[in-house]
């Protein structure tokens, strides 16, 4: 394993050499379609990613260029810190600024962690006792979504690191609040529990891009292991990292996922094996399972990181990973973003390299 993940860490910096070439000054990189680079503004979810990617291939190449490149991304979306307008801003924030404070530790860095930190929590709701994640979507009134959880590490991350200790405990509090309404018995999560935000009741458990409101969406799992995963990190309270590993019992004992551990972008969908899978549901699965394997023992610590290994082999083999200066600069193939919204279909995408990244980190640190 050391050497495939030393080879790819040398091929993802030179596929983003070629990435860097195509993407315009304004925008940030999404996917790739139809020979076509798909771009978005600061704004969009995933501004973060393509800066904290970047910053992952420089931590271990030491590309000059590369770090060039991350640093322009990071000035690019700084204006983000005060942005209020939905839950996303540690994927956009933390992603990208975490990553580079992390290697760097330059305290502007830290400055506008903070500053995005105490924006985020703009967005608690008490009577809800959770984190709004969008004001108005659909037919929801108080929407939350399990994606909301993976936007605690930069609270917990702000409290524990000069921040206000407010910002732990509205991270706490969602976790909680997500344990109690987000699940069903076999740990699976619903993707959006709307909520009434005067009274805190759930009106509604519902799916947005999963195939329906009973079913278990492939990413949103991942997002449910991952968050509890994080959260047990950060607060060592166990009832998080038994909600982790019981989750990872739901995702790895499912009869659906396939032998080379890359799930359908859907766990329920009737029509598997005839649907696409998501490679960014395993890549963020990959990387959880590795550090839940830190905080367990025997065969479910084996078990874990095992899995891990094989979705990281999996991703790097002919299948799943893009060759040189092919897939618009991407470097994984075949994930899904909203199937039935009809949005990024077996295409690549920026968060599918991101955690694909952070897994083959984390693997190269903790079991090398």
């Amino acid at each position: 394993m050391s050497k495939l993940i030393q080879s790819e860490f040398e091929w993802a910096d030179k596929q983003y050499k070629y990435l860097m070439k195509t993407v315009p000054e304004d925008k940030m990189p999404q996917s790739f379609k139809d020979g076509k680079l798909i771009t978005k503004d600061i704004s969009w979810w995933c501004s973060g990613f393509y800066p904290g990617s970047l910053w992952m291939i420089y931590e271990q190449t030491k590309d000059p260029e590369i770090r060039k490149e991350a640093e322009k991304r990071l000035k690019m979306i700084e204006p983000n810190k005060t942005f209020t307008r939905d839950h996303d801003l540690g994927f956009m924030m933390f992603c990208s600024f975490g990553n580079a404070y992390r290697i760097t530790k330059n305290p502007e860095y830290k400055n506008i962690i903070l500053t995005s930190a105490e924006s985020l929590s703009t967005r608690f709701r008490p009577n809800m006792q959770a984190i709004l994640s969008w004001d108005k979507m659909a037919d929801f009134k108080g929407p939350v979504i399990i994606d909301n959880m993976m936007n605690l590490e930069m609270l917990m991350w702000a409290s524990q690191n000069g921040g206000s200790k407010k910002l732990e405990e509205v991270a706490v509090t969602h976790a909680n609040t997500t344990i109690k309404n987000h699940f069903r018995r076999d740990f699976s999560s619903y993707h959006v529990i709307d909520y009434d935000v005067n009274t805190g009741d759930v009106l509604n458990k519902k799916t947005f891009q999963g195939y329906a409101d009973s079913s278990a969406w492939a990413r949103g799992q991942g997002w449910a292991l991952y968050g509890y995963t994080m959260m047990y990190r950060l607060t060592k309270d166990k009832k998080y990292v038994m909600q982790a590993q019981n989750i990872a019992k739901f995702i790895l004992n499912h009869p659906s996922m396939p032998e080379d551990k890359i799930p359908y972008w859907d766990f329920d969908d009737p029509k598997i094996p005839n649907v696409p899978r998501d490679a960014s549901a395993a890549a963020i699965i990959a990387s959880a399972l590795l550090e839940l394997g830190q905080y367990s023992n025997g065969e479910e610590k084996q078990h874990y990181i095992d899995t891990a290994k094989q979705i990281i082999v999996s991703l790097s083999g002919e299948k799943y990973q893009a060759k040189l200066n092919e897939n618009g600069g991407f470097l994984l193939m075949h994930s899904t973003g909203g199937l039935p919204l009809n949005s990024e279909i077996d295409v690549p995408l920026i968060y599918a390299d991101y955690y694909f990244l952070e897994a083959l980190k984390r693997y190269k640190d903790w079991y090398l």
